[in-house]
């Protein structure tokens, strides 16, 4: 089954199918053809690369004779790699990208950060085009983007990317995906693949192929802005990014006292933002690996140990414990939504038996699972809800409750417990006996500490414009 919008659905294809066509079984790839399609000119990649490392967009102008005898490449590509993903192969996976396409093209994401290619790299590109260099021009309006990594490093790109549009600098190179992380639900979601095949030697090709000739699919994205009162101390994940100093918005019903002074951060996310239980969870995994990072050295051993913390934190056996950090998030959190063509904020309750909730944007979470659910039609309209697309400007809400229920839901047997369709949210977290909440952002945990005086609030909104990516099913 294919979405309404192109994007591959969440019961679309059998495992057996999703591996062969990431596979692109089918599909005859000719190496010379294919680099010849991709391969951009030495000229422009220099100038790419110097702008980089100098950290600044002039450039020389190149003489309009030798331009003009310059072909633009057909589909130009450069390929970001995250060499410290998937294990041992990521290095090996390089070098053959580099056979393939050529090195200046694929970029060790431990040496070029990608928002150095954005604003110097690109710049440099158009900076050329402006003064009349066609093949600059072709190759900067064609360029498509492939990231090998996780979804974390898949996001990481997105981002970037998205200052293009914040600036004016359309158009917005698409980017495709090597699943190379531990749950690659973007990569799923899109047709990608749960893992990088292990014949990848041969799959590498077809993979290069389908990212410079597969149709194009559009994906919300959503801001979150989190303010805490001033004073409290946090260790801040990648992909938020401190702000500051604000005022808290106080629009709507707000429960708990508003502090005076406010200390800000902001983050974007594509798939999922979480708190209570599942975030926890994370964390302590998180830590663990970072303290013991031989324990986990690829994506089984991850999920092995992922499931053995899950079991050591309490989530199955809550009824038995009296601290109130094990009970239900209805202790500690307000949540408030808007709905779809809606200006004004609606409180919804929180399920007294639910520890973890969920706003999802994908049809994939936790390793491919679908905890939505695929539900019919008499479901949707009973709730008010309409089907689940990844570019329909809502966030999916529901919750998860003992690790039992949260067991099943994985394994597909019944679906989470639904909550709300939202175009926008804003939590409302309390302290009072709870020091710490926690909370994860497309798989980035943190521990938000918690006032017993003032409240905390999470806002998030739909980001106005959409990223691009790449089809990966082939057709």
């Amino acid at each position: 089954m294919i979405g309404a919008t192109g994007v591959p659905g969440p019961s679309s294809r059998s495992s057996l199918f999703d591996s062969l066509s990431q596979c692109g079984i089918g599909i005859g790839v000719n190496k010379e053809d294919l680099r010849r399609r991709v391969m951009i000119p030495n000229r422009l990649c220099t100038v790419m690369q110097e702008a980089m490392r100098l950290k600044e967009a002039t450039v020389d102008v190149a003489e309009p004779s030798y331009v003009a005898e310059e072909e633009p490449p057909e589909n130009p590509l450069v390929v970001f790699v995250n060499c410290k993903s998937g294990g041992r192969h990521g290095p090996i996976l390089k070098g053959r990208l580099q056979e393939l396409i050529g090195e200046s093209q694929v970029l060790d994401l431990s040496l070029v950060n990608p928002s150095d290619f954005v604003q110097y790299g690109l710049a440099s590109l158009e900076v050329l085009a402006q003064s009349g260099d066609s093949c600059a021009r072709i190759t900067r309006k064609k360029l498509r983007i492939m990231v090998a990594g996780g979804d974390g490093t898949a996001g990481w790109l997105l981002g970037c990317l998205g200052e293009l549009k914040v600036q004016n600098r359309e158009p917005v190179p698409p980017i495709s995906i090597i699943p190379l992380g531990t749950g690659n639900d973007l990569s799923r979601s899109f047709g990608w693949g749960s893992s990088f095949p292990f014949a990848w030697r041969h799959a590498i090709k077809r993979s290069l192929y389908k990212a410079v000739t597969g149709s194009i699919c559009h994906l919300d994205s959503w801001k979150v802005t989190v303010a805490m009162p001033a004073g409290e101390e946090m260790d801040l994940p990648h992909n938020l990014t401190e702000l500051g100093e604000c005022t808290i918005d106080q629009e709507g019903d707000i429960e708990g006292e508003v502090p005076e002074k406010a200390f800000c951060f902001e983050g974007v996310f594509y798939n999922y933002i979480s708190i209570g239980m599942d975030a926890q969870v994370a964390y302590g995994f998180h830590n663990l690996r970072d303290e013991k990072p031989y324990l986990a050295h690829g994506p089984i051993a991850n999920k092995l140990i992922y499931a053995g913390y899950t079991c050591s934190q309490g989530w199955f056996f809550t009824p038995c414990i009296s601290d109130p950090s094990l009970r239900g998030l209805t202790n500690i959190l307000r949540i408030s939504i808007k709905k779809i063509n809606s200006n004004e904020w609606e409180q919804i309750p929180v399920p007294p038996s639910v520890r973890a909730i969920v706003a999802l944007n994908l049809h994939n979470y936790g390793s491919g699972r679908h905890p939505w659910g695929n539900l019919k039609p008499e479901y949707l309209e009973k709730r008010g809800f309409v089907e689940a697309q990844v570019d329909d400007g809502l966030l999916e809400i529901f919750g998860l409750k003992q690790g039992w229920h949260a067991s099943l839901v994985m394994v597909e047997l019944i679906s989470a417990k639904h909550i709300a369709q939202a175009a926008a949210i804003r939590f409302e977290i309390r302290g009072g006996q709870w020091k710490d909440a926690y909370m994860q952002m497309d798989g980035e945990p943190w521990k938000q500490p918690l006032s017993s005086e003032y409240s905390t609030f999470v806002e998030i909104k739909r980001v106005p414009f959409q990223s691009l990516i790449v089809n990966g099913v082939v057709n």
